[in-house]
């Protein structure tokens, strides 16, 4: 069996409205209590994120989601209609476009509590 990532910790000062939030943008499901302190996001049949409260400071986290162009353009549409700030640049402004560098699409946009999101169609740290 090759080594997959189950699931990962994700801090949050407000955890709950956290997961809501991102699974609501990503389209998949989520729930307010998992096992134990933990409030999830299942990604996908094999990918939970858990959202954990917490009071503590915590470094700035970035997670990288590849998609396929429909589901691009899906959460990009609920990106807007939440008016989220959103850029092309994993650091600067908040320009509301999407990069095509790479031979794809991609964006970020940012949490209030500090993580950096991302999308993009072709993954640029596995190019051909």
């Amino acid at each position: 069996m090759p080594i997959e990532l189950d699931h990962t910790i994700v801090p949050s000062h407000n955890a709950v409205n956290s997961a809501q939030r991102l699974a609501e943008l990503l389209d998949v499901p989520w729930s307010a209590t998992g096992v134990g302190p933990f409030s999830p996001v299942f990604v996908n049949d094999g990918l939970t994120l858990d959202f954990i409260q917490t009071d503590e400071d915590f470094p700035i986290y970035h997670f990288c989601f590849r998609v396929g162009d429909a589901d691009f353009d899906a959460i990009l549409g609920r990106i807007r209609a939440a008016n989220i700030p959103f850029r092309s640049t994993v650091r600067g402004p908040m320009d509301g476009q999407v990069s095509t560098a790479y031979g794809g699409r991609m964006m970020y946009w940012n949490e209030p509590d500090g993580r950096q999101w991302e999308i993009l169609t072709v993954s640029y740290a596995r190019q051909p």
